[in-house]
């Protein structure tokens, strides 16, 4: 059976001449069959590629000959099917989207917390500890302890930090806070808008979450639940072993069975938590999709009109 190889990456660098960079690097991933999707900016890269594994391996080689990228440290995951049908580079005015200027990572980020030492600072009571993801993401899993900002999009979180910092809130006094999200990128960056702030003490956990629950016995672990990531696995647990949730294609939430046995589930279409957000000419045109979908995977095709790739024996 074919395998792809996931590698999800990003690093807070100066990239000033970033738009140079997109057809090149569009170029060597077309060359080498991989696919998926790239974001740079002249704060650094962001990106999660896909595809035949010395092909993946040759783009992040490809990357790494670039002297400001050569650290650039990646994650990987295998699957058995495509997660990515195209590939695209863009260019973008941040690679994780903030909008408060001033928040540079690359002058501001705050310390690096090592997994092995994190359970230690987050069970110090004088530290604030803060989940930097989005609400669905903290519903399914999160450090016991840790506040939910409970934020639709990261760019909600300048407003949230706003409303803790006033009198007897969470962030009044500027206290010590250790923050976390799945691989690093938001709370890396979530450091250097509270350092912008005049917060002194300001913690992330090298590595994400999913760094912690790899290396993180799960006996010692202070982590409860799942924790959703961005492909094909929708979660994974310690020794980030797959979950059992299933994507809302529609709203790109995760689903529990309980989601799943709501009325308001149909696959592919809309679940309990968008059924009322979608037009009908919205929930037809995913209804097409799926079955669009199921029609190539009977033909053994990747989407209509595209062959799947030939198995090995």
């Amino acid at each position: 059976m074919s395998t792809y190889l996931t590698a999800a990456f990003y690093q807070f660098v100066a990239l000033p001449d970033y738009t140079a960079l997109q057809a090149p690097l569009l170029a060597v991933c077309e060359q080498h069959h991989v696919k998926g999707m790239v974001l740079l900016a002249t704060e650094g890269i962001n990106g999660t590629i896909a595809g035949p594994p010395d092909g993946v391996q040759a783009v992040l080689a490809w990357l790494r000959s670039d002297p400001r990228l050569a650290g650039l440290q990646h994650k990987e995951a295998q699957a058995a099917s495509a997660p990515f049908y195209r590939m695209k580079v863009r260019l973008k005015r941040e690679i994780v989207t903030l909008g408060v200027p001033e928040a540079n990572p690359n002058t501001l980020a705050g310390q690096y917390v090592k997994p092995q030492d994190w359970n230690q600072l987050i069970s110090d009571p004088n530290v604030v500890v803060v989940d930097t993801r989005n609400d669905y993401e903290v519903g399914i899993g999160s450090f016991t302890g840790a506040l939910d900002p409970d934020i639709k999009t990261f760019a909600d979180f300048p407003q949230w930090v706003a409303q803790a910092r006033a009198d007897g809130q969470p962030l009044a006094g500027k206290p010590k806070v250790a923050m976390f999200c799945t691989g690093g990128i938001r709370c890396e960056k979530s450091t250097a808008l509270l350092r912008a702030q005049g917060f002194d003490e300001v913690y992330h956990l090298e590595g994400g979450i999913l760094k912690y629950l790899e290396t993180m016995p799960e006996a010692d672990s202070l982590w409860q639940g799942q924790c959703f990531v961005f492909d094909e696995r929708v979660s994974v647990g310690h020794g980030l072993v797959p979950g059992a949730l299933e994507l809302c294609r529609s709203c790109r939430r995760p689903l529990t069975e309980a989601d799943k046995a709501s009325p308001h589930f149909v696959r592919g279409v809309s679940c309990a938590h968008c059924v009322d957000q979608k037009t009908e000419a919205q929930k037809e045109g995913f209804a097409e999709r799926e079955r669009q979908m199921a029609l190539a995977r009977a033909r053994q095709q990747l989407h209509v009109g595209a062959k799947l790739p030939a198995k090995n024996p």
